[in-house]
Parts: structure tokens; sequence; C-alpha cells
């Protein structure tokens, strides 16, 4: 059963050569951003390419219960009139982010420096995350917090009332964390710090940039130094979303697997902060090129081309590239799993508290499909079987992950026998236009 519905399964068979062009939703972690800054901003703003999944309807959803007006304007446009810095109101009702870990952490930061209280809740996969790793730097502001055991959610919390500015050091590599310690920063008097060892996706300095907020980043001994002027006033924006490369893995990665195929994905943002994965595909020998190279809103933007590449080799993934690409490493496995030779992947313990452990998760369905898999508490490693020489022929679950789902219908186009998830429901919370846009592709794809 889906968080969000009844479950869908879904079958992925081995298919003819992937080719045209794969137009990808707008990217997820900007279109959150988005619709929370132009609620703390004053005035409207306007936002275009939106990505319109149930995550970012969720944050929609909430940014509306604190007062804000939210308005569909249809064909990804939406429009924001904001209440400012520090002017939330409190939600009539329990704030649902549903499948969304950025969600509920980001929309956590943005109210917890307003003397306001606001309950939070989502589907099952969300109510098992760990919210401590927020919670307890936002402490730190005067922020309270009473949640399940383990800071699990359902979650209240209670606003500071008179919020201090902090300083923190991230303990593990989460943009997620950062975002939060930072939003909640902009109601708070004087600087807040936030300090990363190592760097995480940056959209939220860029977009906080963007809307007139006075931030620094600077790179030091301790580490990367962001250093926030609290209480600006936010500045509406015109905000035209990129496309998301974390959706864009599954068409480019298809493309590299199935024989014969050629597939262009126009747009993509690609953020050195988010573009680990491409690199790596690049290392691993994949005929994968970047046309029309531009910067659009601040993002560098570019048209991805993915041709099969049947010579592929496994390598190590460098450890420090996973911040920059931490949602992909399960499609990264199915690309590994059809190359030649061991790819290793370390430096990974974050996915073990994703939307589900991702590790354990595409293990088990990596090897019931054919494929040796080694994993430790913080990597894998995938025993590559070359092109179009994995068994295939299972079931996996996903553990109501939309990645996991995702990544396994992938690995089904260029198995030998076709693979199935057991609920492909949770893909609408990032893709909703995965499986359409994958059959013009030339996928086959059959719900169960």
């Amino acid at each position: 059963m889906s968080g969000h519905g009844t479950a869908i399964p879904m079958m992925s068979s081995p298919c003819g050569p992937l080719s045209g062009t794969a137009e990808v939703p707008g990217d997820k972690s900007i279109s959150h951003r988005s619709l929370i800054l132009g609620a703390m901003a004053v005035g409207e703003t306007r936002i275009t390419g939106l990505l319109e999944g149930e995550d970012v309807l969720d944050t929609a959803a909430a940014m509306r219960a604190f007062g804000a007006e939210v308005t569909d304007h249809g064909g990804g446009a939406w429009s924001v009139h904001g209440v400012g810095v520090g002017g939330f109101a409190e939600p009539g009702q329990v704030i649902d982010c549903g499948n969304s870990g950025t969600g509920v952490r980001l929309i956590m930061g943005a109210m917890a420096t307003s003397p306001i209280t606001a309950t939070f809740t989502g589907d099952a996969s969300l109510n098992k995350r760990p919210m401590a790793r927020v919670t307890d730097p936002l402490a730190l502001f005067g922020t309270r917090a009473v949640g399940r055991a383990g800071g699990r959610l359902p979650m209240t919390l209670v606003g500071a009332a008179e919020p201090v500015p902090v300083r923190y050091t991230v303990p593990v590599p989460s943009a997620q964390v950062k975002s939060a310690v930072l939003l909640a920063g902009l109601n708070a008097p004087g600087q807040t710090v936030v300090i990363e060892k190592e760097a995480t996706r940056d959209h939220t300095e860029r977009m906080l940039a963007g809307f007139g907020a006075e931030i620094t980043t600077e790179e030091t001994e301790e580490g990367r130094v962001i250093t926030l002027t609290g209480q600006p006033e936010l500045k509406p924006q015109v905000i035209a979303v990129p496309r998301d490369p974390s959706s864009a893995a599954f068409p480019v990665c298809a493309a590299l697997i199935v024989p014969g195929s050629d597939v262009l994905v126009p747009g993509i943002g690609l953020n050195p902060t988010r573009a680990g994965l491409f690199t790596t595909l690049r290392e691993m020998g994949a005929d994968l090129s970047y046309e029309n190279e531009r910067t659009e809103g601040g993002e560098p933007v570019a048209d991805l081309r993915a041709r099969f590449s049947p010579d592929m080799q496994g390598i190590e993934v460098p450890p420090e590239r996973a911040a920059s690409m931490i949602d992909e490493y399960p499609i990264l496995s199915v690309v590994a799993a059809n190359a030649r030779g061991v790819t290793m992947m370390r430096g990974v313990k974050e996915l073990r508290v994703k939307e589900s452990d991702r590790i354990d998760a595409m293990a088990v369905g990596l090897r019931t499909c054919g494929v040796d898999v080694d994993e430790g508490e913080d990597w894998w490693s995938v025993a590559g079987l070359g092109p179009g020489a994995v068994p295939g022929g299972a079931t996996c679950e996903s553990h109501l992950d939309h990645r996991i789902a995702m990544s396994f219908l992938v690995m089904g186009m260029a198995a030998r026998s076709a693979v199935s998830v057991d609920d492909g429901a949770p893909i609408a919370t990032s893709f909703p236009i995965f499986e359409p846009l994958m059959a013009r592709l030339g996928a086959d794809l059959r719900r169960a």
C-alpha cells in the first residue's frame, strides 16, 4: 500500500532502442525552495516550470496553511503572495508533508523562529524517518519539538518567541539540515552561521541571495562557512525552475544500458553540487555529452545526450562525491550491474535514512535479479555482469520509495527477463510523468 493510496504493481520488460527527447519535470529541490521563500517574501513571486509532483504540492498546501496565497495558474505556472519573514500564521490543521523529507525539514526550519505552533505528519515512509537531525539545531534558536520515540513524526514544533542567532556545524553532509538552519536564521537577529565540512547542494544559498538576503560563503580550514544576516525583507522573484537532474538520471541511465538507444534530455540543471552522477557515468565510460551549455536563473543548465554504452567499466566512486549524487546511487547501481567489473560506492550512510534504507532495498532487489552485491554500514559494491547480462525475472519491493521503484523499472528495460515492482505509486511524488515519458521513448512499462 502506498502512503498516498492503493498500491500499483508495475512491470518493465526488455525493450528495443530508446530514442527521442525526454522532457523531465522541474527540479524538486528548487521547487520546494521557490514556494517556501516566496511565502517568506513580501509581494508576489511568480514561478514557471514548478514540479507538480505530490511532494511539492504538499509543500504548496503547507504554505497556504501558514497564510501565504499560493495559486496554480496551470502548466507549471504558479504565484505566491508572501507574508514576509516572521509573518507565518499559526496553521489551523496538521501539516501533512506526504513522502517528502525535504519538504518537512525545510518547512520546520522556516517556521521555527516564529511564535507559532504547528504539528507535522507524513505517510508511512516519512513517519519512520529521523527528524532529530533538524530539531536538535532548531532547538538552539529556542524552538521546542515533541514527537514520537526516536524523534519521529507526527511531531509538534513550538516556534521560538525570542529567537537567538546560532553558529552550527553540520555533523553529516545534509543540504536539508543546512537549509533548515538557514531558513530559521532568517527571523533571528544578528548573524546565523552554518559550517559544512563537506559541501552539499547550494540551492538555498543561491536562492536566498536572489531574494535579497545578506548571505556569504567562505571556504576555510573549518570547511564551508555560510553566514546569514537575519531579519531581512525578502523581495519577490520571477523564478524559472530548471529540469531536475535527479529525474533526468532515469532516462539517461536507461539509454546507456539499452542497446541502440539515443536520448536527449533538455534543460537539465547542472549545479556542481548536484551533478556527481553524470561525472561518475562519464568516468565509467558512458557516452554522455553536454550540449547547449548555458546559465538560467543563476544555475548552470545544459541539454544531455545519452547513447548506449556497451564498454562501461566499474569504478570506485570517491566518497567526497556522495553529497552531490546521494539520490542517484540506486540508479547508478543499476548501471553498475550492466557494466563490467566492480563498482564501489563509499561514504553513503545517508542512504540508510532516506525514504527507505536504499542500500538494503537495492541490494536485496539486485540479488533477487541475479546480481552480486556486497554492503557495509557506509558502503556498498555491485559486481557488474556486462551489457544485457542481468537475468532479471523477479519482483522487487519499492519500500514506498519512488527512486527504488524507478531504478528497478529501468533495470527491467535491459535485463534478460522482465522486472516487476510491488508498488509504483510512490513515483508520483517526484516524477508523475515517468510512465508516459518512458513509454514515448520506447520502454515497455505496464501496470500489473
